[in-house]
């Protein structure tokens, strides 16, 4: 362990059982309970948290490109080059290092609307007249727009006055 490691341990109240020992879930109905598998029933919990100082942030070797997150989806170029680092939007891992905003319409575009992605990337910009297109709860694929998710994302753009 070096001067920039530490640790901190403590005992606390299981999480998991509430301090009790004793567990009821889903198949547990009054007045029934099993001995907690977190703590072994003894209602506490022995934490250990190893942490390192922060100093600066390190450079990552093997990255070429960063999306500013992932609703879901499998980011690679693909076994043919098929794709390529902008297919899935983001930016270049050396401008991320600058501190560079992501540019406008960075979106992954190709692969979600602006209703699959927002929902990840920023919740408030999720539109809400995707549900006019009735799709299923969490099912952006599924939507009858989605084959034409260019169109959503043209309207997305004039909403927010994006060129």
């Amino acid at each position: 362990m070096d001067k920039n490691e530490h640790v901190i341990e403590y005992d606390c109240e299981c999480e998991s059982c509430k301090g009790t020992g004793l567990y009821q879930g889903m198949g547990e109905r009054v007045p029934f309970a099993v001995v907690c598998y977190r703590c072994k029933g003894t209602g506490k919990r022995h934490e250990k948290i190893t942490y390192r100082d922060f100093i600066n942030r390190k450079v990552h070797d093997n990255v070429k490109q960063v999306v500013e997150c992932n609703p879901g989806i499998c980011l690679g170029m693909g076994k043919d080059s098929q794709f390529t680092l902008d297919s899935f939007g983001g930016m270049r891992y050396l401008d991320w290092l600058k501190s560079k905003p992501f540019p406008v319409k960075s979106e992954m575009r190709q692969f979600t609307c602006p209703a699959w992605w927002y929902q990840a990337a920023n919740y408030e910009l999720k539109p809400e007249w995707c549900h006019e297109y009735g799709f299923y709860c969490g099912e952006f694929s599924g939507c009858k727009q989605f084959q034409s998710k260019v169109q959503c994302w043209e309207r997305f753009d004039k909403e927010h006055s994006i060129q």
